[in-house]
């Protein structure tokens, strides 16, 4: 059984998540947030809603999904290409 997390877990990985996306500018247009309300969840000046973090969880497999097409994309080239020295 796994031990519960604390609040400050939580917020530590709602802020790592953050920068999974490229910081808070970024998870701010990504999710349509205020970039000074996702500053006070890091900074526990609000709390953590489970409707923030399934929210986050959504982005985070919507961000899988367009990295790995992307990463097919590349691999592609690289297989249809000559070889570049660069």
């Amino acid at each position: 059984m796994t031990a519960p997390i604390s609040t400050d877990e939580r917020r530590e990985h709602f802020a790592y998540c953050v920068q999974l996306f490229g910081g808070t500018t970024a998870f701010s247009r990504r999710l349509g947030i205020d970039e000074r309300a996702i500053r006070r969840f890091i900074n526990g000046e609000r709390p953590l809603g489970d409707g923030l973090l399934e929210d986050t969880a959504k982005a985070l497999r919507l961000l899988i999904a367009e990295a790995t097409k992307a990463d097919e994309q590349i691999t592609a080239i690289l297989r249809d290409s000559p070889t570049d020295p660069s």
